[in-house]
């Protein structure tokens, strides 16, 4: 099965309009591209929410376009580029909707409110005689959201007609500062912000439902809607429930989404085990009926905001998730003109071939394994706060946890597993039935989720109390925390915001100890159990142990935990032989599939523990730009071994069949 390519490109209304339909026709013939998705009136173009003349002029340049496309054998979908409105940017409001409203008092000038009955006709009508045209998809942009709408603070939806739901809800009148200052109160979770979370989905679920009826109507069923999402936190703030917003949208019981997975320009490439994990997780949250097509961001476009390397490293990475298509966000939505960029046209070419194969392959998964992290949507409405008015202390990233363990080289997943990792805040979102279950198997626990759990009574079976959680800041004596000591072997906590002073069971052993600058012991460090269910747990003090410097002595203590945590029979494998080789563990008819990738600009030979042993192990090596290309794998001693190197950005797929020693 190829890789489908789907660019996104934006065509300017006027009178050169045909000739660069044309042209972008001619590029797409030339780069194997399957798809554009169109943008019109988008970004140094946009003036506002489209209606009148103006919107004429955008639906006869989509009509005209559109033939030319589909004329080339081209399929086509539209984006059009606002739906409540990104950011103000100096934009105002033309119509007369009702504006976003943000925690502090804020009014948006351009942005419309999710429950404005104005807004809410002219987003149906504009999406409806754009149906007209017959579109695959057409997107609501990743402005479909509270959050993240500048110059608001965190965002909006606290506009009077949502307080006017949520005091309907609540049964008495409710105010602006009122309801802020009851969602985000420090302690127990105060109801209304169930409340206020349950009228924010609802009206968002309301406008998607109206949407994708005048889409289908309009369309004759032709045309689905697709959804470009943030990330899963920000959307948990916002009471999201995946499921029933992909309900509501589904034309015909079909939807699409664009996963959010991958900055924007250039960065270090260790970033990708948050790609990976941020894939991942929304491939659990994203109901069976809806096809998954991630973009490959690109801001302010081309290989000066985002290298070649790192594009086709992205390009893998979402095409190893299952991606069904890939959407191109590569040419400078101000050009019009797709062939005056020959190089993004070279990039599109040379990475055919790894990506046809990666598509090939993750065509026959059958799910993914590793340490379980656990996805859970609802978090925020069990989190509990710190200080009042900050709507963004809410959110819960469980990224972080999975940076942890992938750069270490181990893989997780977001489903069932036997060993589960349980950090932060989450801890509080997972209710005690499943806490049992997670206790009675293998589960690591940081700082804060072992705090959490003692204080809901779960401490007899994590093997340590908590006293209490102490800052950077703090001081408790005796004295401030410096380093970490398992033995002769040294480690640092200096840089942690946070310790859990834990209190050993008598019957959990302490594997490190925490020390002050001077030496004085201030407490355990690292502790594992094995409690009375029968599971085995690990505490970790640190309470941000994505921020404890990475070294090899910190990946060495956490396989040891990894393996202790797995039992008698341990299966997971687990990577070594360089920094931040990030792996994912596949699920195949044939057997299992390890994929990593090297996220340290230095070329590395990655070493894989195999603890069940293997048999007929083949490794494929993916160099960036490059044709796939067959290595050779040594299998020894529960290992595997390649003799070549995997170069920055690189992947290694690796397949064996597991159970026999070669």
């Amino acid at each position: 099965m190829p890789a489908r390519y789907h660019l996104r490109f934006q065509i300017r209304p006027g009178f050169a309009a045909r000739q660069q339909a044309l042209e972008l026709a001619e590029f797409c013939r030339e780069t194997g591209v399957d798809e554009v998705v169109l943008l019109l009136a988008a970004e140094e173009f946009h003036d506002g929410h489209p209606a009148g003349v103006v919107e004429d002029l955008l639906y006869d340049t989509a009509a005209e376009t559109t033939a030319v496309l589909k004329g080339a054998g081209l399929d086509v979908s539209l984006n059009p580029w606002v739906t409540t409105g990104h950011a103000d940017r100096g934009r105002r409001d033309r119509h007369g909707f009702a504006p976003m409203v943000g925690p502090d008092g804020t009014i948006a000038a351009g942005q419309a409110s999710f429950a404005c009955p104005l807004w809410r006709s002219w987003i149906t009508a504009h999406y409806a005689r754009f149906a007209g045209l017959g579109f695959r998809v057409l997107w609501l942009e990743d402005d479909f959201r509270y959050h993240n709408h500048a110059p608001l603070t965190w965002g909006g939806g606290f506009e009077p007609l949502m307080l006017e739901r949520l005091s309907r809800l609540v049964g008495a009148p409710v105010t602006r500062d009122e309801a802020v200052a009851a969602v985000t109160a420090p302690g127990p979770p105060h109801p209304w912000r169930r409340h206020l979370q349950q009228v924010w989905h609802t009206a968002q679920s309301e406008v998607a439902a109206l949407v994708a009826e005048a889409v289908d109507k309009h369309s004759g069923g032709r045309s689905r809607l697709g959804l470009m999402s943030s990330v899963p936190g920000a959307h948990s703030v916002e009471g999201r429930d995946w499921t029933e917003l992909f309900d509501a949208l589904a034309v015909a019981g079909e939807a699409v989404q664009r996963p959010h997975f991958a900055g924007y320009e250039d960065g270090p490439g260790r970033q990708l085990s948050r790609s990976f994990w941020l894939l991942e997780q929304q491939r659990v949250l994203r109901p069976p009926h809806v096809r998954s097509e991630p973009e490959i961001e690109n801001w302010p476009h081309t290989a000066w905001s985002k290298s070649d390397t790192q594009t086709w490293s992205e390009l893998v990475t979402a095409q190893l998730s299952g991606a069904e298509a890939l959407l191109l966000n590569l040419h400078p939505t101000y050009s019009g003109h797709a062939g005056r960029h020959p190089r993004i046209a070279g990039l599109l070419r040379r990475s055919r071939p790894a990506l046809d194969l990666v598509a090939d392959r993750a065509a026959g998964e059958l799910g993914t394994a590793g340490v379980g992290l656990p996805v859970l949507p609802q978090a925020a409405a069990h989190v509990r706060t710190r200080r009042t008015g900050h709507l963004a202390d809410l959110a819960v990233d469980t990224a972080p946890a999975a940076d942890f363990l992938l750069r270490y080289g181990v893989p997780v997943t977001a489903e069932d597993a036997p060993v589960r990792a349980l950090f932060g805040q989450s801890a509080w979102a997972v209710d005690d039935t499943e806490l049992h279950r997670m206790l009675a198997g293998g589960l690591l626990l940081d700082g804060t989720a072992a705090h959490i759990l003692g204080e809901r009574g779960f401490a007899a079976l994590t093997g340590v109390g908590v006293s209490w959680i102490v800052g950077r800041e703090g001081s408790a004596a005796p004295g401030p925390y410096a380093y970490e000591r398992d033995g002769d072997t040294v480690l640092s906590v200096n840089v942690q915001p946070a310790l859990a002073r834990l209190r050993p069971r008598a019957d959990t052993e302490v594997w490190t100890t925490v020390h002050t600058p001077d030496g004085l012991h201030w407490g355990a460090g690292r502790c594992v159990h094995t409690n009375a269910l029968g599971g085995r747990v690990g505490v970790l003090a640190a309470t941000a142990p994505h921020l404890l410097p990475y070294d090899d002595e910190g990946q060495r203590l956490l396989h040891t935990m990894v393996r202790y945590l797995e039992g008698p029979e341990p299966k997971l494998p687990l990577v070594s032989g360089g920094p931040h080789l990030i792996p994912r563990l596949a699920r195949t008819a044939r057997g299992p599939r390890l994929d990593l990738v090297n996220g340290s600009a230095d070329p590395a030979r990655p070493r894989i523990t195999l603890p069940a042993g293997t048999a007929d192990a083949t490794a494929t090596l993916l160099a960036p730009l490059a044709a796939p290309l067959g290595v050779p794998v040594v299998a020894e001693g529960g290992a595997l071994t390649v003799g070549t190197d995997v170069p920055h950005r690189g992947w290694l797929s690796v397949e064996w069949r597991p159970g026999a020693q070669a």
